[in-house]
């Protein structure tokens, strides 16, 4: 039988339009813009100024604090400007923006195709190899990856779970990695584990897609524990704490994270990435991205060097399709529409999808009926419609006690609900405004 989260969850259409696609090196624009908040905490410190000419691999801005990462360039080229752009939601960013001339590596990068699986490194040395690398959570988090292999004093890690789950609709990025890096990935996540000092490691697949859970079962064959678990298709199986929850059966509890239950959950792109930059010297400057939509001509999985427009990518997909109505950054249930096409791919870009006006379209909202399938559905065993009332009526001091810092964002609840009302949009801006009341208080 298969596994899957206890607690709500729903099944979208899953539309992976793209899933043969195999990934492609896009080419490379003629102008770069490098965002220097490109991840959860502190932006980065750029370290170049206008008129420097850098290679491909090169530090350019550093880490901000404990929680930050360090940012490379990823072309060769020339720094034209520190000022700040406009990013996927039109807020003008601090940014570093460079002038592409060729594509010269730093040298202390491997380029080979050669596996190293060997890593004898101490935890601390992958540690800081992957702090200097600039890895961050892939899956669309981006948190600092060193700072959540850093286990807090008092905590243990038991086990590693990395997320090939890969649950939004449209998106196929992780599916590809599975597929086609999949021995590299391996090696990733035994560095990750030696990192952590756990025995065991389980790669949560969802059942739909055979093809890697296959794939990635022969090749764990002969890796030492490291353990394929198939999953039922349930959205959102890939959030942390669900997928904790599929995979070794133990609940985080409200407030906590998931080393609260030993265990740590990493992404297959980060996985990947930690096997580049530990093994090949790379830091993070490129990902794959899906760029995806049911009008569009060629559905793809690209690899994008970070700080590429948007507009570049759909080009090269055949360009914005005349029925696109709404161009996501992400997949359709958590991703954030678009407001300016010139806008950066950053290490968090998982996809670009564009709808059509039938699924752009928001329904002219309702009354609630009382049915409660928003609190059926709900992962986190919230109450949706209690936690949007009171939001939208500006009560944010009720809603500490009421768990909405809780909430994962994965927009269940609006989907199933029958009055087709905005219950994450009054969620979301009801938890940001408990995170102020709670960030002052401890100030």
């Amino acid at each position: 039988m298969l596994k899957s989260f206890r607690i709500g969850g729903i099944h979208p259409p899953e539309n992976k339009l793209s899933r043969k696609a195999a990934i492609t090196p896009m080419p490379l624009p003629e102008v770069v813009v490098i965002p220097l908040s490109q991840h959860i905490g502190a932006p980065a410190q750029a370290v170049v100024a206008k008129g420097d000419v850098v290679k491909t691999g090169q530090l350019i801005a550093q880490s901000g604090g404990f929680v930050s990462a360090n940012i490379h360039s990823s072309v060769s080229g020339t720094v034209t400007s520190l000022d700040p752009v406009a990013d996927a939601g039109g807020v003008r960013r601090p940014a570093i923006t460079i002038r592409v001339e060729g594509d010269e590596w730093v040298d202390t990068i491997d380029r080979t195709p050669n596996l190293i699986k060997e890593c004898n490194l101490t935890p601390q040395e992958i540690i800081a190899k992957i702090a200097a690398a600039g890895i961050v959570g892939m899956g669309g988090a981006t948190f600092p990856t060193q700072v959540k292999l850093s286990v807090p004093p008092g905590k243990k890690a038991e086990y590693l779970i990395i997320n090939g789950v890969e649950c939004e609709p449209y998106l196929t990025a992780d599916h590809r990695v599975m597929l086609e890096r999949g021995e590299e990935l391996l090696v990733g996540v035994q560095i990750l584990a030696k990192a952590l000092g756990v025995k065991q490691a389980f790669i949560g697949i969802e059942n739909n897609k055979p093809d890697a859970i296959k794939h990635l079962t022969e090749l764990c064959a002969n890796t030492v524990g490291v353990e394929v678990v198939p999953l039922k298709v349930k959205y959102p199986q890939g959030g942390e704490k669900q997928l904790i929850d599929a995979v070794i059966g133990r609940q985080v509890p409200s407030g906590g994270l998931p080393i609260d239950v030993g265990a740590v959950v990493q992404n297959v792109g980060t996985s990947l990435a930690v096997y580049e930059a530990v093994q090949k010297n790379k830091p993070l400057i490129e990902r794959v991205v899906t760029v995806t939509g049911k009008s569009l001509k060629k559905p793809s999985n690209l690899l994008v060097r970070v700080g590429t427009p948007i507009n570049a990518l759909i080009a090269y997909c055949g360009g914005l399709p005349d029925a696109a109505r709404k161009v996501i950054n992400g997949g359709p249930m958590m991703g954030r529409a678009v407001a300016n096409l010139d806008a950066s791919v950053t290490k968090g870009t998982s996809g670009i999808l564009m709808l059509d006006e039938k699924e752009a379209l928001r329904p002219v909202p309702g009354n609630c009926i009382k049915c409660a399938k928003c609190v059926s559905v709900c992962p986190m065993a919230l109450e949706p419609y209690l936690l949007s009332n009171k939001s939208k009526r500006g009560m944010f001091a009720d809603l500490e006690p009421l768990k909405i810092t809780d909430c994962i964002e994965c927009g269940s609840c609006s989907y199933t609900c029958p009055a087709a009302l905005p219950l994450l949009d009054y969620i979301r801006q009801g938890k940001a405004e408990v995170m102020k009341i709670i960030r002052s208080r401890k100030s």
